[in-house]
């Protein structure tokens, strides 16, 4: 991360803040008893703690997470798309993280689920699915310390037919010491129990039907105490069918094998009138539908139990809550019950988001004390509410991090770093910021996404702060052949004053003359309308239907200043930014946008396969008028930067080129550009360029894994200086940043690159 040019040394680098979203995938996201949360986030599992909100770290080491699971002993596996386990271990009193080891890939496919129980304080079993339409089952021992090794055993494998399981679950069974089952459901709408001991093979017990769509989760509850003996265990099953089923495992009577005649017809009247029967050993449990609950008007993703709570006064270690948590397409979850008197399960308790987007909640997971559950949705997004009432239920929603799901393809930092913008592939654009009010342990700021300007229709390629003085502005390139500029209304900037209050940069002057307040999303997705501040106290005399959620009708955003980091409902609909202006001009798809830093001049170009196209475009701020066309390169135009005093326009290309333009602002309406240089400086595309703050010296990245550092000299000559050691790939985006003004005067400088 540290690298001298000149004679510098190396310069401490400390992480403050990670942003990430949530894979848009079932099974994805887990919550631990140690109270920290484990989700996929594109290639690497991201870890936050709900009680401050941040993404304390990632741990890389997959091609794509598609699922994670904790075991209770606050370790647990994660797997990935390429049929991957990986084992993490995590000591609670250190807070640290360390990898352990990857399970032998037994699975050919992608793994879509996990399931895990703690047999011993030291012993877990857990079982794992995949596309190739194989169960493995293994054994962990963990370790009596931290920092030794695990014992990992492989159990069994089970090869489940032609329709693969998407949906696991393991239990004891009670009254039969170290016998397991195992229920896995999946595309061939049965729940399939397989029954065996612990180190043991496991056998097919019976299926349940029932289901008319695939199986989607399965959880047991633990074993159930009704006469002061666990007799019983429950096992829920969610499907798209859109339904929930309660089934009822009870314990019978132990085989004898001088009644076999008579054991036989009795399992084959009960199977026919209550359901079938599973034998695991001397005992046989009868199956039976507890409850079918109806409800979701949707796939329901997950369903899960409420953790167990600790239950002194009957002598019981743990009992468990009769409370299911259930999360649908429908973005809803629901809490389901029994009442108390009829038994019948009834939903207590609905939550649900306001999105852009017509799909729902992939997953709902209870926290370990059951005060607080979690969703995960199509957006990549998380939804957080917590029970903060007393007498009765209050389920209130509560901040959580956010972060794009998809690739980030450019950031920018607002004027004098108050903020970081973000754009990226999943058509959305972010501002990240420190709240300075929501101080962390250690007195370090917390960040926080604090607005979504743009919620967009295309994937956004590239972005670009207008500097300079006036209120603040950028423009956006996606996937269209035009730009868009935005301005930031009134809520805006008096949410940024609350937000930075603690720093005396920050003024008021600005929000002078700002007469708009926010911005309402259009019907299609691309334009942003604005709400003008004499507008927002007109109540539209409409109907009360107008305002449900449907496929046809998008409820207005209603502008606010938030005076404490906002959760996503309120940044999905009432951050937005309006747009004030198109720049039309390019023949493609824009990918790159720069400013000057006079905020006078914006600089565009679009993909190109031939010179005509390739071309950059100078747009005049302000009036938005197209100054000058830049042409030399002839394929697209990757990066663009201008020179610390605005004389120079740097630009790279994928035509392994970059040239240098001189730029001239003679008058206010008037524009000159000369090219001065064009070189071939790299064997493969380059990706990034950048200039040094103080000086005529840039750097330039490429494909082929090298760094280049240049200078223009006083006759506007172009001559290498160095190259930086070979990385081990390409190099996609690098920023050339100043140590510190002493070192700066003398020449010594810092590079900061970043290699993907």
């Amino acid at each position: 991360m540290t690298s001298g040019y000149g004679g510098g040394s190396g310069v401490g680098v400390k992480g403050v803040f990670i942003g990430a979203g949530c894979n848009r995938i079932v099974n994805n996201v887990s919550w631990g008893a140690c109270d920290l949360v484990a989700f996929g986030a594109q290639n690497a599992v991201a870890i936050f703690n709900p009680k401050t909100a941040q993404i304390s770290t990632t741990l890389p080491g997959h091609d794509a997470v598609n699922c994670t699971q904790w075991l209770p002993s606050n370790k647990f596996a994660f797997k990935d798309a390429a049929g991957a386990i990986i084992l993490w271990e995590y000591s609670v009193l250190e807070g640290k993280w360390r990898y352990v080891q990857q399970v032998p890939q037994l699975h050919k496919k992608g793994v879509t689920c996990i399931t895990g129980i703690m047999v011993s304080q030291t012993e877990a079993v857990f079982a794992s699915t995949s596309s190739d339409s194989t169960v493995h089952l293994w054994e962990v021992v963990f370790p009596s310390t931290s920092g030794g090794d695990c014992n990992l055993l492989h159990l069994d494998s089970l090869c489940v037919g032609v329709k693969p399981m998407v949906a696991l679950s393991l239990s004891e069974l009670p009254g039969s010491a170290g016998y397991l089952v195992l229920a896995m459901g999946g595309l061939d709408n049965k729940i399939h129990l397989y029954c065996g001991e612990r180190r043991g093979k496991f056998v097919r017990g019976c299926e349940l039907r029932g289901h008319t769509d695939w199986i989607r989760s399965l959880d047991f509850s633990l074993p159930v105490c009704t006469t002061g003996e666990a007799n019983n265990v429950l096992l829920v099953s969610s499907s798209q069918d859109r339904g929930i089923r309660i089934w009822k495992m009870d314990l019978r009577d132990s085989l004898d094998s001088n009644q076999s005649a008579y054991r036989k017809e009795k399992i084959s009247l009960a199977s026919y009138i209550e359901g079938p029967v599973l034998v695991a050993g001397t005992n046989s449990y009868q199956i039976s539908l507890e409850s079918l609950l109806i409800g979701h008007e949707d796939w329901v993703y997950s369903v899960e139990w409420q953790p167990p709570s600790t239950a002194s006064s009957e002598g019981i270690a743990y009992c468990q809550p009769q409370s299911i948590l259930s999360a649908s397409m429908d973005k809803t979850m629901m809490i389901w019950k029994p009442e108390k008197t009829s038994g019948i399960w009834m939903n207590v308790v609905t939550v649900g988001e306001l999105s852009h987007c017509a799909l729902g909640f992939y997953g709902g997971h209870w926290s370990p004390n059951g005060d607080s559950i979690l969703a995960h949705g199509y957006g990549g997004s998380f939804h957080l509410w917590k029970n903060v009432g007393t007498d009765f239920e209050n389920w209130q929603p509560q901040k959580v991090p956010s972060g794009h799901f998809a690739a980030i393809t450019d950031i920018a930092w607002g004027r004098s770093g108050q903020y970081l913008l973000s754009v990226s592939h999943d058509q959305t654009t972010r501002i990240f910021a420190p709240w300075q009010n929501e101080v962390s342990l250690g007195d370090e700021e917390s960040w926080h996404e604090i607005s979504r300007p743009q919620v967009h229709g295309h994937d956004i390629n590239c972005v670009a702060i207008i500097q300079g003085k006036g209120n603040h502005r950028f423009v956006s390139g996606a996937d269209e052949k035009v730009a868009r500029v935005f301005e930031a209304p009134l809520s805006f900037l008096k949410t940024l004053g609350h937000a930075i209050s603690q720093k005396s940069s920050f003024t008021e002057d600005i929000q002078v003359g700002v007469q708009i307040l926010g911005a309402n999303m259009s019907a299609l997705g691309l334009s942003q309308k604005p709400i003008y501040v004499h507008a927002e106290q007109q109540t539209p005399d409409r109907n009360l239907n107008d305002n449900l959620d449907t496929f046809e009708a998008i409820p207005d955003a209603v502008p606010v200043v938030f005076t404490e980091p906002p959760i996503e409902d309120q940044l999905a609909w009432h951050t937005l930014w309006p747009e004030s202006h198109k720049l039309y001009g390019h023949g493609n798809e824009l990918f790159a946008l720069c400013s000057d830093h006079d905020g006078t001049l914006v600089a565009s170009s679009c993909k190109a396969q031939s010179a005509a196209v390739a071309e950059i475009w100078l747009w005049q701020v302000g009036s938005w008028k197209a100054v000058g066309r830049l042409q030399s390169h002839s394929l697209t135009v990757t990066q663009m930067e201008f020179s610390h005093d605005d004389k120079f326009l740097l630009a790279v290309s994928r035509d392994r080129q970059f040239t240098v333009f001189s730029i001239d602002k003679t008058g206010t309406d008037e524009t000159s550009y000369q090219l001065v240089s064009k070189q071939e400086a790299h064997k493969r595309i380059i990706w990034a360029c950048s200039w040094n703050p103080y000086g005529y010296e840039f750097a330039t990245g490429s494909r082929d894994k090298t760094v280049k550092i240049w200078t223009v000299r006083k006759d506007s000559s172009v001559k290498q200086l160095t190259t930086l050691p070979q990385f081990n790939s390409s190099v996609t985006a690098l920023s050339w940043v100043v140590v510190s003004i002493a070192r700066a005067m003398t020449g010594s400088l810092q590079l900061e690159w970043k290699t993907v």
